[in-house]
């Protein structure tokens, strides 16, 4: 090869790599553009962004065959490395692109499931409201109050149990042995004062009166005799000291009739009865007779119990209080007794604390004095006596029938526009009458009181009615 040939070939040379340079960079430019409108492509463009992405791989691998036409005076192995390269990065464009598009159906796909799980949310409310117009609170006579604060006085309950008013209690018994003529009163009957409850004949009695009589005969003679005698000393008849002897015999006549008199009284009898032996036992006051030991024809002694006598329009309840709680019940404390027998339920004031622990039940006696007009109360029934323990302030309560058993959790109802909506609180100290709410209800809530049941049937019915 001549020195013209040479430098022809590499004048040729030199202008087959600067094209070939210049079509690289016009192609990196190119495929530059397409990456940055490409990639903040939106989802619904994913199908275009991968028509896109196999253009450009198109145009790569157009790109590499041309470079391949130029390079003529290169080896084949650094035409096939060329190519190859063309190739990969043709292809790598395809992929890079499909992925941003598969990632744009995802963001849709997500965006789609999460409009999908809102759309029940926002109607969860709806779903679980118990629908209630004004008219049918109204019917249902559904009271509705709002929560508020109130004083929770906390109570204790003590056992009792009710007794005989003891001071309004007498056993009956006869003063003089004797044998049983009559018995009027029975058990059970109300007798009044001086009634008649059953009648003896008394030999010890007879006696007794017999002595009155004789005593009041002396009394007679003594009198007279003193008359007499007063009469001849006025006279200047008698010596005085006849009329002072007959003086001394009419007062001890007097001494004799009075003591007669008062033995009678001791014993209960009236004087002046005809009938010697007759021996009367009478109630001493009104009241009913719970007890009677006697019998027609019995013969019964003088310290026999008889008849037990009981004024029960008073009655006391006797409370067993542990030592713990003695500091709790005091005189004059207002109480509340209820029967474990029957609804039923009295007021009294404590009357007496004792100041003796018994040994055996280590507890104390108080007693509660209960008027007992209607004779509900009767001896021997056990009752619960309830006193204030203490008193304090909640902040936010309900009535204590407003709150019902849901689902196993204390829930009240909300009255919401439509109807109600239950809600589940946590309770916390009740007296009965309130319940304090330290969770789940904010103060000033409108909530269903009384009648809060019906609510709680409706919603039962409503959830029957969706299940099916």
């Amino acid at each position: 090869m001549n020195t013209e040939e040479r430098k022809t070939f590499a004048e040729r040379v030199g202008k087959k790599q600067l094209i070939a340079i210049a079509a690289v960079l016009v192609l990196g430019a190119g495929a530059g553009a397409l990456i940055l409108r490409s990639a903040p492509a939106k989802p619904e463009a994913a199908g275009h962004s991968e028509a896109a992405g196999h253009g450009d791989g198109e145009h790569h691998e157009e790109a590499g065959h041309k470079e391949e036409g130029h390079k003529e005076g290169k080896a084949a192995g650094g035409e096939d490395h060329d190519h190859s390269h063309g190739e990969a990065k043709g292809h790598a464009d395809k992929e890079h692109h499909a992925e941003e598009g598969k990632a744009g159906e995802g963001k849709a796909e997500e965006k789609t499931e999460a409009k999908g799980e809102a759309k029940p949310a926002a109607h969860k409310e709806d779903e679980e409201k118990i629908a209630f117009t004004d008219e049918q609170i109204k019917a249902a006579d559904i009271a509705i109050e709002s929560a508020g604060p109130a004083r929770i006085k906390l109570s204790l309950q003590l056992p009792g149990e009710i007794k005989f008013n003891e001071d309004r209690t007498a056993h009956v018994v006869p003063r003089v042995a004797g044998v049983v003529d009559s018995v009027p009163a029975n058990l059970g009957q109300e007798v009044k004062r001086g009634e008649v409850l059953a009648v003896l004949s008394s030999p010890g009695l007879s006696e007794q009166r017999s002595e009155l009589q004789s005593a009041q005969r002396r009394l007679e003679l003594a009198r007279t005799t003193y008359e007499r005698e007063k009469k001849l000393w006025e006279e200047k008849i008698s010596p005085q000291q006849d009329y002072l002897q007959a003086e001394q015999a009419m007062q001890e006549a007097r001494i004799a009739v009075a003591n007669a008199n008062q033995k009678l009284l001791a014993l209960g009898a009236t004087p002046g009865s005809s009938a010697l032996g007759r021996y009367e036992l009478r109630a001493p006051f009104d009241g009913m007779v719970v007890e009677k030991h006697i019998s027609l024809g019995e013969s019964v002694g003088e310290a026999v119990n008889v008849f037990t006598i009981s004024d029960l329009s008073t009655v006391w309840a006797e409370i067993s209080v542990a030592a713990n709680n003695l500091n709790l019940v005091r005189i004059g404390e207002q109480v509340k007794i209820r029967s474990s027998a029957f609804d039923q339920t009295a007021t009294g004031k404590v009357s007496y604390v004792g100041s003796l622990i018994g040994a055996q039940t280590r507890t104390a006696t108080a007693r509660v004095t209960l008027t007992n007009p209607q004779r509900i109360w009767r001896p021997g029934l056990f009752v619960n006596v309830e006193l204030v323990a203490s008193e304090t302030e909640a902040p936010v309560t309900v009535a204590a029938d407003a709150v019902q058993t849901v689902e196993d959790k204390p829930t009240v109802f909300l009255r919401v526009p439509g109807g109600f909506l239950p809600q589940h609180v946590e309770t916390g100290r009740s007296d009965g009458r309130r319940i304090e709410i330290v969770g789940g209800l904010k103060p000033g809530a409108a909530y269903a009181a009384s009648g809060s049941f019906v609510v709680k049937s409706q919603q039962g019915k409503s959830s029957a009615t969706h299940t099916h």
